[in-house]
């Protein structure tokens, strides 16, 4: 079991910028992480994911060049860096945990704990 605790949703300004954080537990911090998010009206969006030693990232196209995702193996915790924020990027954002490092990570069916996610809404 893992359990997944996100933090640092909030309302911000357009063009401003926000830091998501992920601490897991439950077993060792081995495993491929992602963000996703979920808007209303819209289907569930992939936003970044990173491998368990950190040495490959991945972005959605529509975050690229604002966001980055990084993690600290030592304080189990994964990190989603978003700058440049727009309107578009509201939405509910959740970290989740793929625990068998099942390719693609980008895949959200390869998820296996999901947290239970944190507000970002951005005003123009």
């Amino acid at each position: 079991q893992v359990q997944l605790v996100e933090s640092g949703g909030g309302l911000v300004q357009a063009g401003g910028s926000l830091r998501l954080s992920c601490a897991a537990s439950g077993r060792t911090f081995s495993y491929a992480m992602g963000w996703f998010r979920h808007a209303p009206g819209k289907q569930r969006e992939f936003v970044a994911a990173i491998n368990w030693s950190a040495g490959n990232t991945y972005y959605a196209d529509s975050v690229k060049g604002r966001f980055t995702i990084s993690r600290d193996n030592a304080k189990n915790t994964v990190y989603l860096q978003m700058g440049s924020l727009k309107p578009e990027d509201t939405a509910v954002y959740y970290c989740a945990a793929n625990v068998r490092n099942r390719p693609p990570i980008t895949y959200y069916m390869n998820y296996d704990y999901w947290g239970q996610g944190t507000q970002v809404t951005v005003s123009s």
